[in-house]
């Protein structure tokens, strides 16, 4: 991708959608959001899904999946404004349902733009099933989170932590400080400007290709202690699914 794929009318519609959150204003407008917003994101995935393949593969860039809907659910909210004032997009694993599994993250606001990627929220399961994997291979993780190409991408490993280490591990555990977390995430924040430069898509690639092997341990976890890394047309759920099948009929 020579140049972004956003422009200043990009930034211009998501500031004054900002300032005009209303349905209204949003439906006479929305040829302007499909042209200077939705259509330059569906094009930034266009350019991932040949270029993930490389570092990533299990990762799906398809706007049918990966891209978030402009309208906000305020069902459960007592914020009711209607709509959302960023664009983003989600790149999750292929091997899981979705809203499972760590993956990659954009997205750009009227005042920022940020990239990275992990898992923001983790089921019980899935923390679980990250603990333990953390707990018996924590030199991998920490060679992971203080590689020289993940420092240089994202900084440090980010989230929300426990005070203390989880029951059931010793707090003297070499990989304490790793087995407090809550979240696992990594990723770097820019004005939304950046995000107009000749220089925006290589950063996010060297981004993404910096956070890519934590997003790989983290569904590695997952998938190897848990069932909800089978998608149905893998011969791992296959099997899985007749071992269910034999002990159910021998129940």
């Amino acid at each position: 991708m020579a140049s972004s794929p956003f422009t200043k009318k990009t930034l211009a519609f998501l500031r004054a959608l900002k300032r005009n959150n209303d349905r209204e204003w949003f439906r006479a407008r929305k040829p302007d959001y499909e042209q200077h917003v939705r259509a330059p994101m569906v094009a930034l995935l266009g350019q991932l899904a040949r270029d993930l393949p490389a570092f990533a593969p299990d990762l799906v860039s398809d706007p049918r999946v990966c891209l978030f809907r402009i309208y906000r659910d305020t069902r459960f909210s007592s914020d009711k404004r209607p709509l959302k004032t960023q664009v983003a997009a989600h790149f999750p694993s292929r091997k899981f349902p979705r809203g499972e599994g760590a993956g990659l993250y954009i997205e750009i606001s009227p005042q920022w733009l940020w990239m990275g990627g992990g898992i923001y929220m983790p089921s019980s399961t899935e923390l679980q099933a990250i603990r333990a994997t953390i707990a018996e291979d924590h030199r991998n993780f920490h060679r992971i989170v203080t590689a020289s190409s993940f420092r240089a991408s994202v900084g440090e490993l980010a989230g929300e932590q426990l005070t203390r280490v989880p029951r059931g591990y010793p707090s003297e555990h070499p990989g304490a400080n790793y087995l407090r977390h809550k979240q696992f995430i990594g990723g770097r924040e820019y004005a939304a400007e950046f995000a107009l430069r000749p220089r925006f898509y290589p950063e996010l690639l060297s981004v993404f290709r910096g956070i890519a092997p934590l997003v790989g341990f983290l569904n590695n976890a997952i998938i190897s202690r848990t069932n909800h890394g089978l998608t149905l047309d893998t011969p791992r759920a296959r099997d899985w699914l007749s071992s269910v099948s034999g002990r159910a009929s021998h129940a």
